[in-house]
C-alpha cells in the first residue's frame, strides 16, 4: 500500500508545495518582464522577508504534521482536532503580528535588506514588501491548511486551489502593468489576492458536514503548542538557515556582478523554489506516512517509505533536470525584460548569461537536493530531531555558503565578474552532494549497518518493532481472502502458546471487520483493499490494526449511535459482538484511509 499512498499524494503535495512558490515565480516573471532590472533586484532583495513568513507557515504546517501522524498512528481523533483548531488560532494571531511590524518599520527593514536609501531599487523594494504582507495571513494560512486537507484525502480540492490561485496571479499582474501601473506595490497585492482566492476555496471544506475535523476549544494548552513547536523546529532551522544564505548570497552577488548578478540570482532562486517543490512534496509525503508507521513500530513499511521515496526522487528529479538542461537559456529569458538603450539591452543581456549558467548548475542537484530533503523529514519523523536540524544547517547554510564565500570571491578576483557568479553557483551542486555524503556516513556510524545499504538508511534503533516471528501480516481483495486471513490469525496465536478464547476473539474479530469491509465499503471498478497486521506485544496483548481505502466509516462513533437499539438482539450483531470481545477500539480516518486499531 506505500507505493500507492506514494503514487496517490506526492502529485497533488508537490502541488500544494507550489502554492507557496507559484505566486512569487509569477510576480518574478511579470517583474522582470515588465518592470527591468531595478524592480528585478528589488524582488530579490525580499526574499529574505518573504522566507521569514514561510518559516512560521513551515514551523506550523510541519508540527501539524508531526503531532497529527503520531496521533493517527494511536488512533487520537481528539488530538487531531485540538491540534488543528490551535494552529488555526496561533496563525491568525501570529501573522497579523508579522503584517503590523512590516508596515510600520518598512523603511528600517528596507535598508537592512542592502537597499540604499534614496535609490529606485529602494523605492520598490519597500513598495514590493508593503504589496506582499497585506497578504500574510492567506500565505501562512495556505501552508496549515495544505496538512489538513491532505490528511482528509481532499487531493482534488489542493489543486483546484492552487491551479485557480495561478490564474488569478497572473491576470492581476497583467491588469497591474497594463492598467493600474502600481509598479511592484501591485505585484505584491496581486500575489495577496491569489492567496486568498486559493485560502477561500480550501476553506469551504472545513465547513461542510463530511469534514472531519471538529473546531474545539477544549484543551488546547496541556503543551500542544510546544509539542507542536518542536515538531516544527527542524523546518524553522531549515528556513532560517535558506534567510541567511540568500542574505549571504545577495551580498556577494553585489560585489561580483552588481545589480545583473543580484538580478539574475534572484531568477534562479525564484525556479530553483519551484523546482525544490519536488523535493519538498515527496518529503511531506515521507514525514506524514514515517510518523504514523513509526509509532506503530512497523519496520517493514518504513523500509519501503526510504526505497519509495528515494525512488520518487530520482524519477520525478531526472526529467525535471533534463528539461532544465535543455530550456535553462529560454526560462532565463522569461524574466529579464530587454531594455530599451544600449545601457539596459547590455545589462539584460549579461542577466541573462548568469542567469542560464545558474540554471543548469542546479538543475544538476535536484536529484540529490531531492533526496537529502525526503531524508531530512524521514529522520525528524523517527525522532531523530537533531540530527534533522544538523542536515538543515549544512544542506542549506554551511555546505553552499562556504562554497560561495570561497569559490565565489577567489573566481571573480582572478577572473572577473563571470568566474564569480560561476563560483556562487557551483555551491548549488557541491554543497547536495556533500550533504547526501554526509548523511550516508552519518547513518552508517549511527546504525552500524553497511555503508549505503536500505538497514543503513533507514536508521532503525536496535531491538525497534515486532520481535521477529511477532506480527502477521495479511492483505485482503476478495472475500475468499478473508477466510485464509481467519485461518493464519487462529494458527498465529496457536503457534505463540495464546488460550482458546483469545485466538477465538482475535480470528473472529478479522473476519467480522473484513467482512462488514468486503460488503460495504468494496465499490465495483475500484482497486479496494484491507491491510491487516496482527501484532503480539511484549505484555502479550494482541494488537490489530485495520486500515482499508474504501469510504470513510467510523465504526467506533456508529456503535455509540446504535446503543438505543441494542435491545433488539438482531440488530448491529456483527458491530456488537466485536466491541464486546476486545479491550480497546480506536479509529481515525486519515489520507484518505480508515485506519481501525483493535486490542484483544
Amino acid at each position: 500500500m506505500i507505493r500507492k499512498l506514494f503514487q496517490q499524494m506526492v502529485a497533488s503535495q508537490i502541488v500544494s508545495a507550489m502554492a507557496v512558490t507559484l505566486c512569487l515565480l509569477i510576480d518574478s516573471i511579470m517583474i522582470g518582464r515588465f518592470l527591468g532590472v531595478d524592480a528585478m533586484a528589488a524582488y530579490s532583495l525580499t526574499n529574505p522577508v518573504l522566507l521569514a513568513f514561510a518559516a512560521f507557515g513551515s514551523l506550523l504546517s510541519t508540527g501539524i504534521q508531526v503531532v497529527c501522524s503520531k496521533a493517527m498512528g494511536t488512533g487520537d481523533e481528539q488530538k487531531i482536532n485540538r491540534c488543528f483548531s490551535l494552529s488555526i488560532i496561533v496563525a491568525v494571531v501570529f501573522s497579523l503580528i508579522g503584517v503590523a511590524v512590516v508596515l510600520i518599520f518598512s523603511g528600517q527593514l528596507t535598508s537592512l535588506l542592502g537597499a540604499e536609501e534614496g535609490t529606485e531599487v529602494y523605492r520598490l523594494t519597500k513598495r514590493y514588501l508593503i504589496g506582499f504582507v497585506i497578504g500574510a495571513p492567506a500565505f501562512v494560512g495556505a501552508q496549515i491548511l495544505v496538512p489538513f486537507l491532505q490528511m482528509s484525502g481532499q487531493r482534488v480540492r489542493l489543486v483546484t486551489a492552487v491551479l485557480t490561485m495561478t490564474v488569478v496571479d497572473i491576470i492581476a499582474d497583467l491588469l497591474n502593468v497594463f492598467v493600474f501601473k502600481w509598479d511592484t506595490l501591485g505585484m505584491g497585492l496581486a500575489s495577496t489576492l491569489s492567496y486568498f482566492v486559493a485560502v477561500c476555496i480550501g476553506v469551504v471544506y472545513f465547513f461542510q458536514k463530511k469534514c472531519v475535523y471538529k473546531f474545539t476549544r477544549k484543551d488546547l494548552g496541556n503543551g500542544l503548542f510546544k509539542e507542536m513547536a518542536m515538531g516544527g523546529i527542524p523546518t524553522v532551522v531549515n528556513q532560517i538557515s535558506l534567510v541567511l544564505l540568500v542574505f549571504i548570497i545577495n551580498r556577494t552577488m553585489l560585489r561580483v556582478g552588481e545589480a545583473a548578478a543580484v538580478a539574475a540570482y534572484s531568477v534562479v532562486s525564484t525556479v530553483a523554489n519551484l523546482g525544490y517543490c519536488l523535493g519538498n512534496g515527496i518529503s511531506e509525503v515521507s514525514l506524514m506516512l514515517t510518523g504514523i508507521f513509526y509509532i506503530e513500530e512497523d519496520e517493514k513499511n518504513l523500509k519501503e517509505i526510504v526505497k519509495q521515496q528515494t525512488w520518487f526522487a530520482v524519477v520525478i528529479d531526472a526529467a525535471v533536470m533534463v528539461l532544465f538542461l535543455i530550456f535553462a537559456g529560454l526560462l532565463a529569458k522569461l524574466f529579464v525584460f530587454p531594455g530599451d538603450t544600449p545601457e539596459e539591452i547590455l545589462r539584460a543581456e549579461q542577466t541573462v548569461s548568469y542567469a542560464t549558467v545558474g540554471l543548469r548548475m542546479f538543475a544538476i542537484c535536484l536529484i540529490p537536493s531531492s533526496i537529502n530533503a525526503a531524508f531530512k523529514k524521514y529522520y525528524q519523523a523517527i525522532g531523530q530531531i537533531r540530527f534533522s536540524e544538523i542536515l538543515s544547517v549544512v544542506q542549506n547554510l554551511a555546505f553552499p555558503a562556504l562554497v560561495v564565500l570561497s569559490l565565489g570571491n577567489i573566481f571573480h578576483a582572478n577572473w572577473g565578474a563571470n568566474a564569480g557568479t560561476i563560483g556562487v553557483w557551483l555551491s548549488y551542486v557541491i554543497g547536495e552532494t556533500l550533504t547526501l555524503l554526509f548523511i550516508a556516513i552519518y547513518v552508517k556510524k549511527k546504525s552500524g549497518h553497511k555503508f549505503c545499504s536500505l538497514d543503513s538508511f533507514a536508521c532503525l534503533p536496535a531491538g525497534f518493532g515486532a520481535a521477529k516471528g511477532e506480527s502477521l501480516e495479511m492483505v485482503i481483495t476478495k472475500p475468499e481472502d478473508v477466510g485464509a486471513a481467519a485461518v493464519a490469525a487462529t494458527e498465529f496465536c496457536k503457534n505463540k502458546g495464546e488460550n482458546a478464547k483469545k485466538t477465538m476473539y482475535t480470528s473472529l474479530c478479522i473476519e467480522e471487520m473484513a467482512n462488514n469491509i468486503l460488503e460495504y465499503g468494496f465499490k465495483d471498478g475500484k482497486n479496494n483493499r484491507i491491510d491487516i497486521r496482527l501484532v503480539r506485544k511484549e505484555n502479550d496483548d494482541l494488537i490489530i490494526r485495520i486500515r482499508d481505502n474504501c469510504e470513510g466509516f467510523d465504526p467506533v462513533n456508529y456503535y455509540e449511535m446504535a446503543k438505543p437499539d441494542m435491545n433488539d438482539p438482531a440488530r448491529h450483531i456483527g458491530i456488537r459482538m466485536v466491541f464486546k470481545m476486545v479491550k480497546d477500539v480506536k479509529y481515525v480516518n486519515s489520507l484518505g484511509l480508515n485506519n481501525l486499531t483493535v486490542k484483544i
